[in-house]
């Protein structure tokens, strides 16, 4: 603490010691925090304490007023910081922060423009009674000050003082503007990551479509892209990567989303059926046609065809189907006159058509016409990132299923993602599905995985299941109703 003004044995170097001292302990608080708060109210407070700058205070205008108001100050009560509101111009104060100068008044009983309204003159020392007004450029234009009441007669030198506020009101300035700075890119990065939730909670399960790995945002991307031409799509990718629901996605996604999905399982059809099936047929076509039936293209007039599988189409329908292309009509079975349909085909494959072409098994004229847009499904492999997601989804699917409480530990998680699965994301549900019946405990670790991923990689069986059902007494009354596995 600075001793009495009238001890002139002061020196030099003591003030010079007690500016070094005010000055360590700003830097090492803005060291430890960047809190302008605490730091301006240490700034007044060492300059009572250090320097003998008494009720020493900090002011600046409110954002939502034009008046200007003490923020902090030490040696005041808080009466005093109470009635310390200026508007611009009003007293040596507002003059001050009017015209961005610094004031220094040498006596305030001299000084018919110091308002006093802050401190009271009767709370001051007797004699001459100094006041320095030193303002501080803030962000955005706006201007605060540091102001401090000061003995005329002592011993330190008045051009010290004015040189040490000027520091301490460009440190308070250039602090104020990085926690201003620090502020914005703080809200900045709160709104971008808000976004990007968004945007991931929503990619997670965009059309029914589970996981935020590159691969996927990037087809799920091409498949938007395309979504708005009325083109064929041809899907390739191994079994189990989803190729239904990319394309309902790929439906979804369109102009067509309001008119029918009409999914064909080529693999399921038998050839003798087929032109039955995809054509339609009137009423008395064939003895056992007893009334007129509208064949799957035809339904999915307006909307979306989707053939699955379709390298198992026989040649005979793959003739068919591509006169339907070109021409853009289909003919019932005994019907006279063809009918205009409007659809767009979506094609899926898990076979290498070219292949096919070359064994002379699928028509390339065909090929070209229906793989004018492919799009490559990324197998589980591509995007193991998304293991953990996947897993939880159907960890949660079926946990509510079979009335469970199932959950993986980091560990059977990591696990998981390292196991090869070839049979892709159909692999991984089922076995999640079997984890979740076969589960002796609640919360599973990868020792608790290891065994079913060597001995029976994750593989649901008939077996499986009735072992389960037989050991699990207290399992739901629905597992023990006869399912198709």
């Amino acid at each position: 603490m600075a001793r009495p003004d009238s001890d002139d044995n002061f020196s030099a170097e003591f003030w010079r010691s007690q500016e070094m001292l005010l000055l360590r302990s700003v830097i090492t608080l803005v060291g430890r925090k960047l809190d302008t708060g605490s730091i301006c109210r240490e700034i007044v407070h060492l300059l009572s304490e250090l320097l003998g700058l008494n009720r020493a205070r900090i002011l600046w205008r409110d954002l939502d007023s034009l008046t200007y108001r003490i923020r902090h100050a030490y040696g005041l009560t808080a009466q005093e910081i109470a009635r310390g509101v200026y508007l611009e111009g009003e007293g040596i104060t507002g003059t001050a922060l009017k015209n961005k100068h610094l004031i220094i008044i040498q006596d305030i009983d001299e000084e018919p423009l110091f308002l006093g309204r802050a401190v009271k003159r009767e709370h001051l020392p007797e004699g001459k009674v100094a006041f320095i007004a030193m303002p501080i450029q803030l962000p955005r234009n706006e201007v605060g000050l540091i102001a401090c009441h000061r003995l005329r007669h002592r011993s330190r030198n008045l051009s010290d003082d004015i040189t040490m506020l000027q520091i301490l009101s460009t440190l308070i300035g250039q602090l104020m503007a990085l926690h201003e700075r620090v502020e914005e890119e703080k809200r900045v990065l709160h709104e971008h990551n808000a976004l990007l939730e968004q945007a991931l909670e929503k990619s997670s399960s965009r059309y029914g479509i589970i996981g935020t790995s590159r691969p996927l945002l990037r087809v799920l991307a091409d498949l938007e892209g395309v979504a708005t031409s009325s083109s064929p799509v041809m899907l390739e990718g191994q079994p189990g990567t989803g190729k239904e629901l990319f394309a309902r996605a790929l439906h979804m996604a369109s102009s067509r989303n309001g008119s029918p999905f009409v999914r064909i399982n080529c693999a399921a059809v038998l050839e003798r059926s087929f032109e039955q099936e995809f054509f339609g047929y009137e009423r008395g076509a064939f003895p056992t046609a007893r009334s007129r039936h509208v064949g799957q293209i035809e339904q999915a007039d307006g909307g979306t065809l989707f053939l699955d599988e379709v390298g198992e189409l026989p040649l005979s329908v793959q003739v068919l189907l591509l006169h339907m292309l070109e021409q853009g009509t289909i003919t019932r079975l005994g019907a006279a006159n063809p009918k205009k349909v409007n659809l767009r085909i979506v094609s899926a494959t898990s076979t290498d058509l070219k292949k096919l072409i070359g064994a002379g098994r699928f028509r390339y004229d065909l090929f070209y016409r229906l793989s004018v847009i492919p799009l490559h499904l990324p197998t589980l492999q591509e995007r193991t990132e998304d293991i953990p997601v996947l897993s939880n989804h159907f960890l949660s699917q079926f946990n509510q299923k079979y009335e469970r409480n199932i959950s993986l530990s980091a560990s059977a998680m990591s696990l998981l993602a390292r196991h090869n699965w070839p049979g892709n994301v159909r692999q991984l549900r089922n076995a999640i599905e079997t984890v979740v019946l076969l589960a002796q405990k609640t919360t599973l670790t990868s020792s608790d995985l290891h065994g079913l991923l060597k001995d029976r990689t994750f593989n649901r069986s008939a077996e499986i299941h009735s072992t389960a059902l037989q050991n699990r007494p207290y399992l739901s009354p629905r597992l023990t109703r006869r399912r198709n596995w």
